[in-house]
């Protein structure tokens, strides 16, 4: 709960409480105050049963971590093996060539010729920037369209 506090915060934060309550009350306030945070930790824990046992046996396994979005997507795909072709094909895939290549071609600079992926499984590369024969005109302006 508190890992990312440092010795010279825990230092400063004992001595404050020292100076507010003084002390005499503190370890009043002390006993006050995990009292107080045990309570709420049996009140969360008696709605996460509650709520598991609403739920059923079919959620026996359930997480409150996994509401997480983060951590309900790494828990779906971390045993899912139909991924690996997703795997290859992300790993022929360049975000930032692509970009770079359709900012040359909007601001009208050459794009230089790199050599194409290799299909994967023998299917052509659906990515693949299309050639299409320059005619050398432009292409008709379209008011609606903008």
């Amino acid at each position: 709960m508190f890992s990312d506090i440092g010795a010279l915060e825990l230092v400063t934060l004992v001595l404050l409480a020292v100076l507010i309550f003084g002390p005499e009350k503190l370890p009043k306030v002390i006993q006050d105050v995990s009292r107080f945070i045990r309570k709420i930790r049996e009140f969360s824990d008696s709605a996460k049963q509650d709520i598991r046992n609403e739920l059923g046996p079919e959620f026996k396994d359930f997480e409150f971590e996994d509401l997480n979005p983060k951590n309900f997507i790494r828990k779906q795909l971390e045993g899912n093996e139909d991924l690996k072709d997703l795997k290859e094909l992300r790993s022929t895939f360049d975000l930032k060539k692509e970009m770079n290549e359709v900012a040359d071609a909007v601001h009208g600079r050459e794009v230089a010729a790199a050599p194409a992926p290799a299909a994967v499984n023998g299917s052509p590369d659906l990515l693949k920037k299309q050639d299409k024969p320059d005619t050398g005109e432009r292409p008709p302006y379209d008011a609606d369209a903008t």
